[in-house]
């Protein structure tokens, strides 16, 4: 059985922690899903920065499909699969984006090649050879050859302030345990079931 613990990120924080130690790759990689404007859910893989009681943050090309999904439909899915633990961790909730000074922050603490390739890659948009990308980065990498690399503008995170928040753990004979925490809104005291698995 999964041990209830009265704040949610207590217990995400000690699921993390294992992770962290055993899984072979990379344990904050989630599963983000977006909407898309005719309502068609969107999904892809990107990687947890930062998480606290003000929510989990992650980072994008705002003009990317993703970004501009989350812009004009700012709710989102979050999933965490541990395969190594036999765990997972769903969220839902709203999202918001991050303030540039979060992002300035983040940033700079990104590899150089990272900070060029933020600047170089026209994220989601058709790409007519690979060569176009490498000259782009090539551009790049000589407008910013001495000094700090800055933000692109179109570059920053993305907050999402779970509401529902549910831990899964394998159970033999597929009974396994679910633990869901729920508020009404950001701020509000956590409720907490069980459900079928």
């Amino acid at each position: 059985m999964i041990r209830v613990k009265d704040d949610p990120l207590a217990l995400f924080a000690e699921w993390f922690a294992e992770a962290e130690k055993s899984e072979p790759n990379d344990p904050s990689a989630m599963a983000l899903s977006t909407v898309g404007p005719d309502g068609t859910p969107s999904c892809r893989m990107v990687l947890l920065k930062d998480y606290d009681a003000s929510g989990f943050v992650f980072y994008t090309n705002y003009e990317s499909r993703k970004g501009r999904q989350l812009l004009a439909h700012p709710k989102a899915a979050l999933l965490f699969h541990w395969k190594s633990l036999r765990r997972q961790i769903r969220l839902e909730g709203p999202v918001s984006p991050s303030t540039p000074e979060e992002a300035d922050a983040y940033f700079a603490t990104r590899d150089r090649g990272s900070q060029i390739g933020a600047w170089a890659s026209d994220q989601s948009r058709p790409l007519e050879s690979r060569f176009a990308l490498e000259k782009r980065v090539a551009e790049f990498t000589a407008k910013h050859v001495i000094g700090k690399v800055p933000r692109p503008p179109h570059w920053s995170g993305f907050r999402l302030q779970p509401l529902l928040i549910e831990f899964w753990q394998d159970g033999a004979f597929r009974l396994h345990d679910r633990l869901e925490y729920s508020r009404s809104a950001a701020g509000a005291p956590w409720s907490t079931r069980t459900l079928y698995p």
